[in-house]
């Protein structure tokens, strides 16, 4: 199983040039699974866009809801963050070998104590999961 990246479901949602990489591995991937923290990534990237003029406000809303309607209709498992996926990624963070922010650490930790696969397109953070031991695949 595949733990979705925000960085591989905003391109999966938006239109950009890995939109289509995206949903071919997405929709490929039977259960895609995502965190609690991804929503809020989500609405995070879809405003940044917005507020650069790279999405209108009703494209944006119509995102977001689409995005809420599939959380709802459970075609993605959301895995909540827990205890144990803060202590892992403050006990990789304080390696201080990793250019890993909080959230991209987070995101790392609840796919490694599932044993699931990260999806990204973010190089850096799948170069610190390479590294930390998660397994990783690309857009």
């Amino acid at each position: 199983m595949i733990y979705a990246d925000t960085s591989a479901l905003v391109p999966y949602y938006c239109p950009e040039p890995n939109s289509e990489a995206a949903e071919k591995i997405i929709m490929e991937s039977g259960l895609p699974v995502i965190s609690n923290l991804t929503g809020v990534e989500m609405a995070s990237a879809v405003s940044r866009k917005i507020r650069e003029g790279n999405l209108s406000l009703t494209d944006g809303n119509r995102i977001m809801a689409e995005f809420q309607s599939h959380v709802g209709q459970n075609l993605f498992l959301v895995i909540p963050v827990r205890p144990l996926h803060y202590q892992i990624a403050k006990d990789w963070i304080e390696r201080f070998a990793t250019p890993l922010r909080t959230l991209d650490a987070l995101h790392l930790a609840v796919a490694f104590s599932n044993s699931l696969t990260v999806l990204t397109a973010d190089k850096k953070l799948g170069d610190s999961a390479r590294s930390l031991g998660v397994k990783v695949s690309f857009l």
